[in-house]
């Protein structure tokens, strides 16, 4: 069995910045067993699965290790994917997720923007694990449903934070954001999720559905510039759209090849 597979740097307008991620096209669900196979010989944050159904496409993410629930910078890789090789005619793709429901990309020029819902979070005392973990103690802590997101006073925090992975990884959380007031964009961030695989994620759409709605109501402002700090670096448009978030990038594509499955392995 052959499946055409595209590499993108989703978050970014040039090579190598950004969050890369595969995006497989295919022409039928396979066991979850080989999927997750796949995104482990990958060996990237997240290998996007996509199948279409009728005018809209089904997607499913993983990570070397998981599944996830939703992620943001697959899911504009494989919109750019779709739109740039191959027959969409109207300007905006529905991906529908078992577990986030509807998601939709829309193309505006050289953007392409995420339409996600907003993540729940509520305040929480900080587990001393993430104290440890992140080796600094943060000023607030907060609990979405997979993750923690820790807030900080400045950048320069956010920049210097040397995490100890394995005290992380006994956490109870999909993942770890920490954040801060950014000196040149509205908000910086970074993404921490040992338990998926990823030690930190290069940009991740996902933690922005956080990240939007506590920046948003903190510097009472609709719209909001984001960037992730990482050595890849991403910058990410943010707005509120009532109970959704919507995120704007760019991607770049990196590589197309297929993939060959043997009979034996499907």
């Amino acid at each position: 069995m052959k499946i055409r597979m595209f590499q993108v740097d989703a978050f970014s307008d040039n090579l190598f910045g950004g969050n890369p991620a595969a995006v497989c096209i295919l022409d039928q669900w396979l066991d979850d067993s080989l999927m997750l196979r796949i995104a482990e010989e990958n060996n990237l944050s997240e290998t996007a699965f996509v199948l279409k159904k009728k005018k809209n496409y089904e997607i499913r993410w993983f990570t070397p290790k998981v599944e996830v629930d939703l992620c943001g910078h697959a899911t504009l890789a494989t919109g750019h994917v779709l739109f740039k090789y191959y027959d969409i005619r109207q300007n905006e793709i529905t991906f529908i997720n078992p577990y986030s429901g509807i998601l939709k990309v829309k193309k505006e020029n050289e953007y392409l923007v995420l339409d996600f819902p907003t993540g729940e979070f509520q305040k929480t005392s900080t587990p001393p694990e993430l104290i440890k973990g992140l080796r600094k103690k943060p000023i607030e802590t907060y609990k979405g449903n997979t993750d923690y997101m820790a807030i900080f006073s400045t950048q320069e925090d956010i920049e210097n934070i040397n995490p100890d992975f394995q005290l992380l990884n006994e956490l109870n959380a999909r993942g770890i954001i920490i954040t801060a007031k950014g000196n040149d964009v509205d908000f910086v961030s970074r993404f921490f999720a040992p338990q998926c695989g990823i030690n930190e994620d290069p940009v991740t759409g996902s933690a922005h559905t956080i990240l939007t709605p506590y920046w948003s109501k903190k510097l009472k402002k609709q719209e909001l510039v984001a960037m992730q700090l990482s050595k890849r670096n991403g910058v990410l448009k943010c707005r509120m759209n009532n109970n959704r978030v919507i995120i704007s990038g760019m991607a770049i594509t990196y590589l197309i090849g297929e993939l060959e499955i043997p009979h034996q392995d499907i």
